[in-house]
C-alpha cells in the first residue's frame, strides 16, 4: 500500500511539474503558424496615421521671404530649421486639434486637418497659405506621440522614435518581454474612429508582420499578462527534475509525519 501511494505522488508531481516547464515554443518569435500559432490570413498594409481632435501639431514654414518666416517661425530662415528641436519654441508654434477637426493657423485662419494623414495635411496648409503669401514649402509633425506598456513588470509610457514604429521595436524600447510573459494572448487597447477597441494577437506567429497588429499607432496601450507557469519558475528539463525530486521528498515526509512506521517490538 505504501509503494502505491509513493508511486501515485511522483507520478502526479512529475505531470505537475513538467506540465508547467517553458519551452522556447513559447517564447521564440515569428514562428510558422502551425501547432497552435495563428495565422492572420486576412494581412492588413500600413496606414498613415489619421488625425483626430486632441492631436498636437508642430508646423514649420519655409520661405525666401524673411518676413514670412519671421511671422510663422518667429525666427530666421536659418534659425528655423532648429525650432522642432526647441521644448519652447515648438510649443510656441504647435496647433491643437479642436473639436470641428480644425487648427485655427495665422492669418489663415481655421483649416481641416482631422481624418487627414501629416502629408495630406502638408499640402492643406500649404495650399491655404500660398494664395496670401510667398512660401516654399511646410513642414508638419505630430508631437507627443506615445505608447504605453502595462504588466509583466514592464509597465511605463515611451515616445515614437519614428513615424513608423512597430511592435517588436516598441518592445525592444521597454526592454524586451519576461520569460514568463504571455506571448499568445498580447493585447492593444487602441482607439479609432468606431470607438475603443481591444485587439488580440499572438506575438510569436510570423503571420503578424503582414496583420494590423504589427504598427502601432499613437496612444496605443500593450497589455502583457503572465503565463500560468510563472509560479512554479520551471524552465530547464534539469529544473524540472530538481523540482520533482524536491517535491516527492516533501510529500514522503508528509506521509511519513502523519502515517509513522510501526514500531517493532
Amino acid at each position: 500500500m505504501p509503494n502505491t501511494i509513493f508511486r501515485l505522488i511522483f507520478i502526479f508531481f512529475s505531470a505537475f511539474i513538467i506540465s508547467s516547464c517553458i519551452t522556447t515554443h513559447q517564447t521564440n518569435y515569428l514562428q510558422p503558424a502551425k501547432n497552435f500559432i495563428p495565422a492572420y490570413k486576412d494581412t492588413v498594409s500600413y496606414e498613415d496615421y489619421k488625425l483626430k481632435t486632441g492631436d498636437r501639431l508642430f508646423v514649420q514654414v519655409y520661405s525666401m521671404d524673411e518676413k514670412t518666416n519671421t511671422l510663422f517661425n518667429g525666427t530666421n530662415n536659418v534659425n528655423s530649421q532648429n525650432l522642432s528641436n526647441s521644448g519652447d519654441n515648438s510649443d510656441l508654434y504647435s496647433y491643437i486639434i479642436q473639436q470641428d477637426g480644425t487648427i485655427h493657423f495665422p492669418i489663415v485662419g481655421d483649416i481641416k486637418v482631422a481624418g487627414k494623414t501629416l502629408r495630406q495635411t502638408k499640402f492643406a496648409i500649404e495650399d491655404a497659405i500660398r494664395p496670401i503669401l510667398k512660401i516654399n514649402s511646410v513642414d508638419v509633425r505630430m508631437e507627443g506621440r506615445s505608447f504605453s506598456i502595462i504588466g509583466a513588470g514592464k509597465s511605463g509610457k515611451f515616445s515614437f522614435p519614428n513615424e513608423k514604429l512597430n511592435i517588436f521595436q516598441a518592445l525592444a524600447m521597454a526592454g524586451d518581454l519576461g520569460l514568463y510573459a504571455d506571448r499568445s494572448k498580447i493585447k492593444i487597447l487602441r482607439e479609432t474612429a468606431n470607438g475603443t477597441e481591444i485587439k488580440i494577437f499572438d506575438l510569436r506567429s510570423v503571420d503578424i508582420i503582414n496583420s494590423e497588429y504589427y504598427y502601432l499607432q499613437p496612444n496605443d496601450v500593450i497589455f502583457i499578462q503572465p503565463m500560468n507557469q510563472q509560479f512554479f519558475g520551471v524552465t530547464t528539463l534539469w529544473s524540472a527534475i530538481s523540482a520533482i525530486i524536491t517535491s516527492v521528498s516533501f510529500g514522503v515526509g508528509v506521509y511519513y509525519l502523519f502515517f509513522p512506521k510501526p514500531t517493532v517490538k
